[in-house]
């Protein structure tokens, strides 16, 4: 997809940083903030959606008051030597949904995969019962996060 940052102006720019920090503000609020009538804010933003500059939006749960206190990252390396590696193993990946994330990388390994889940014996389970048997997988590493001291949603670009 071609960057469409270009065609973006000041007011464009401001609108992105407002809802990537607070995406249920209301069309007047914003429009106050932006410094635009209603009309042209909402036509501003369905703009931004069509062209999708603003792909979804989102509610953003906190993790621990639903009970799941545990997030690993897992370097994961293929056997490549297996037929249809990859897509055998994205296709297996895709059905398991503690699996929120999922990159391609370079380095000591070809996946980092990001795991959320309960606890640590239902992270032992998913990698003893479920991951290991993903024949595709040749090797795994898990890093195990203890606490996040940045999550930030906002992208880092030069709003204004």
């Amino acid at each position: 997809m071609e960057p469409m940052s270009e065609k973006l102006d000041k007011i464009d720019l401001k609108i992105l940083r407002i809802l990537q920090d607070n995406s249920k503000i209301t069309n007047l609020d914003l429009s106050k903030k932006i410094g635009l009538s209603p009309a042209p804010t909402l036509e501003r933003v369905k703009k931004l959606e069509s062209s999708e500059i603003i792909e979804s939006y989102h509610a953003k749960v906190n993790p621990q008051t639903i009970g799941l206190n545990v997030k690993t990252f897992v370097l994961v390396s293929l056997a490549w030597q297996k037929e249809n590696a990859l897509n055998n193993f994205l296709d297996k990946i895709k059905q398991i949904e503690e699996i929120v994330e999922c990159y391609i990388i370079t380095g000591e390994a070809d996946f980092l995969i990001k795991i959320v889940c309960r606890d640590i014996p239902t992270y032992e389970q998913l990698l003893f019962k479920t991951l290991s048997q993903i024949e595709e997988i040749e090797r795994l590493k898990t890093l195990m996060t203890l606490s996040t001291v940045k999550d930030s949603k906002v992208l880092p670009y030069k709003y204004d």
